[in-house]
């Protein structure tokens, strides 16, 4: 495998709403083995989407259990055709991107969710999530419709900052 080549705003691309996945076959496993190998490449990232790279399939990989900071969490999750079936409370928190490198930003998302997908085998998964593993899932499933971070902002002016060291 590769280290792919990640999409960076203002890439037009990344605004592309990706499709669901149809065929639950070797090459998809390839791919997310791909896609993996380029999230453990980027600087501390807990997440990653298949459109970051240019594949516009519905496609997340998270894994917020290596934190040094301990959170609940499920640990290394592929989430094939994920969808959020449920979710309450809301809070804001701070959020950085491998496609918006330079910058990270005060997102408001739900605190808590409830999500069904698909394994990279077609296997139903269901799961039950809060805080930063939450927010996590939430923030790579908006890369599935186009959206990143800076689209969902508290405020531009108040709630962007440029990052001082991304390495």
């Amino acid at each position: 495998m590769a280290v792919l080549e990640i999409l960076t705003y203002p890439d037009e691309r990344l605004k592309q709403e990706s499709v669901p996945v149809a065929d639950f076959d070797d090459d998809l496993r390839a791919r997310v083995a791909a896609l993996e190998e380029t999230r453990l490449a980027g600087p501390g990232a807990v997440g990653i989407a298949a459109p970051q790279v240019g594949w516009f399939e519905r496609v997340v990989i998270v894994d917020v259990s290596k934190l040094k900071k301990p959170v609940p969490n499920h640990g290394y999750l592929v989430l094939v055709n994920p969808e959020i079936t449920a979710w309450e409370g809301f809070a804001v928190g701070r959020e950085g991107c491998l496609s918006v490198p330079d910058f990270t930003g005060n997102v408001i998302r739900a605190e808590a969710i409830r999500l069904e997908a698909r394994d990279p085998w077609g296997q139903a998964l269901e799961f039950q999530m809060q805080g930063f593993e939450a927010r996590a899932v939430q923030h790579e499933m908006d890369h599935l419709d186009g959206l990143l971070f800076l689209d969902r902002l508290v405020s531009r002016r108040n709630d962007l900052f440029r990052r001082k060291n991304h390495q």
